[in-house]
C-alpha cells in the first residue's frame, strides 16, 4: 500500500498507487457508470476534480485512441476499487497506467470506494487530497485547506481560435460555443447534416454573426456557471435572433441569462443510468450526465422560461424551452459517449428550429 487518500473531513484510506506518483488536492465527484472510463477522463467537465468510479473493476479495456472526447485529460486524480493492467480488448492501444503517467495525474485502487461514494452521498461533496502514506493527517488537511478552488475553469479548457468540423452535403452551419466541448457532440451535429465552427468561449457576439450560422450549440464545461459571464451575455445578445441549443453548462447559462438562478448539488449528478421525464412527451428517457449545478426552481413561473424534463431521482430541473426564441437546453448529454442514446431526438428538435428559422426568414 504505497498512497492515501485523505478527506476534509478528516477519513482516510490506504490503496495502491498507479498514473503519476505525485500529489493531487481537488473536490471528490463519484460517477456511477458502468463503462466509459476514457470518455470520463478526456471529458472537460472534469476538469480540476479527483474522480471515483463506482462499478469495481476499471482499466480491463485499456485506452483506443479513437474514442477520446477532447485532447485534454482533465481530472487531477483517478481513484478506483481495482485496477487492471492487462486490457483484453483488441482496439487497445495503451493501458489506463500509461495515459495518466503520460498525462502526470495520479490514481489510487484498492479502496473501499463503495464506502467513499456513501461519505459523499450523505455529507456532500468536499476536498480531498492523494498523497503518500506517510503523511499524517495533520499536514494532509492543512494542504486540503490551503487549496483554493478555481473559478477559471471554462478559460482553461475552452480552444483558444476557431477549427472547424465539415460533413458530407451539409445543410445547416451551427457555430459550437467551446465551455468544454465533447467531440461526439461535433460529431452528432456532423451525422445531422450540419457543418460546425467551433468557437473560443470569449468569442464577441458580432465575430459570430459574422459566420452567419444557422443556430448556435452551447456546450457543456466545468465549474460555475455563474463565472462564465462571457457567455451569458452572448446568450443574451443572440436570443431571439438565432435558434439555441445548450447542453449541460450550456443549459445552466441559458437560465441564468433568462433571469433564473443556479446552485450547488449536495453531491452531483454523474453517470449513464440518471432517468429524466420529459414533460412533453410524458416519455422517460435514461440520461448520461455531469455536473454540480442545477437550475433553481426560483422566479421560473414569471420568467417566459418553460420546464420540459425533471430528473426522477430528485425532481431537479433537466430541460428549458423558450418557444417564441426557438432555445431550448437540457441539463444531460443528448450525445451520451459512452452511454445510452435515448436522448439523441434532441438533436431533431434542433435541426427543426433552424429549418424554421430560415423559412421565416425568407
Amino acid at each position: 500500500m504505497d498512497r492515501k487518500l485523505v478527506l476534509e473531513n478528516g477519513v482516510e484510506f490506504t490503496g495502491k498507487g498507479f498514473g503519476a506518483d505525485k500529489e493531487a488536492v481537488a473536490e471528490l465527484v463519484f460517477n456511477t457508470s458502468m463503462v466509459g472510463y476514457q470518455e470520463i477522463l478526456s471529458d472537460p467537465s472534469y476538469t480540476d476534480q479527483l474522480v471515483i468510479m463506482t462499478y469495481p473493476l476499471i482499466g480491463n479495456y485499456g485506452i483506443i485512441d479513437e474514442d477520446y472526447e477532447s485532447r485534454l485529460i482533465g481530472p487531477k486524480g483517478f481513484i478506483v476499487r481495482e485496477y487492471n493492467d492487462k486490457p483484453s480488448n483488441f482496439r487497445y492501444t495503451k493501458t489506463l497506467n500509461e495515459l495518466l503517467i503520460e498525462n502526470d495525474i495520479p490514481g489510487i485502487s484498492h479502496i473501499d470506494t463503495r464506502k467513499l461514494t456513501r461519505i459523499l452521498r450523505d455529507e456532500g461533496s468536499m476536498l480531498g487530497i492523494l498523497c503518500a502514506p506517510e503523511t499524517s493527517t495533520e499536514e494532509a488537511l492543512e494542504k486540503i485547506k490551503a487549496y483554493e478552488i478555481p473559478n477559471n475553469q471554462v478559460s482553461k479548457v475552452s480552444c483558444k481560435k476557431k477549427w472547424y468540423s465539415r460533413c458530407a452535403n451539409p445543410k445547416y452551419n451551427v457555430v459550437a460555443i467551446d465551455c468544454g466541448i465533447k467531440y461526439n457532440i461535433i460529431r452528432e451535429l456532423n451525422r445531422n447534416g450540419c457543418n460546425v465552427t467551433i468557437v473560443p468561449f470569449n468569442t464577441p457576439v458580432e465575430k459570430i454573426l459574422e459566420i452567419d450560422p444557422d443556430g448556435i450549440f452551447l456546450s457543456n464545461g466545468p465549474g460555475d456557471p455563474e463565472n462564465v459571464t462571457e457567455v451569458i451575455e452572448t446568450v443574451k445578445a443572440l436570443q431571439g435572433k438565432k435558434p439555441i441549443f445548450g447542453i449541460c453548462l450550456g443549459h445552466q447559462m441559458i437560465a441564468l441569462a433568462n433571469g433564473l438562478k443556479t446552485y450547488k448539488l449536495k453531491f452531483g449528478h454523474r453517470g449513464a443510468n440518471h432517468p429524466v421525464k420529459n414533460l412533453v412527451t410524458g416519455k422517460v428517457e435514461i440520461t448520461s450526465q455531469n455536473h454540480s449545478y442545477a437550475v433553481s426552481n426560483e422566479g421560473i413561473e414569471n420568467s417566459g422560461v418553460e420546464v420540459t424534463h425533471i430528473n426522477l431521482l430528485d425532481n431537479t430541473i433537466e430541460g428549458l424551452k423558450i418557444e417564441k426564441d426557438k432555445v431550448f437546453s437540457t441539463q444531460y448529454h443528448p450525445e451520451s459517449a459512452a452511454g445510452p442514446e435515448d436522448s439523441k431526438y434532441l438533436f431533431s428538435l434542433f435541426i427543426a428550429n433552424m429549418e424554421e428559422n430560415r423559412k421565416e426568414a425568407a
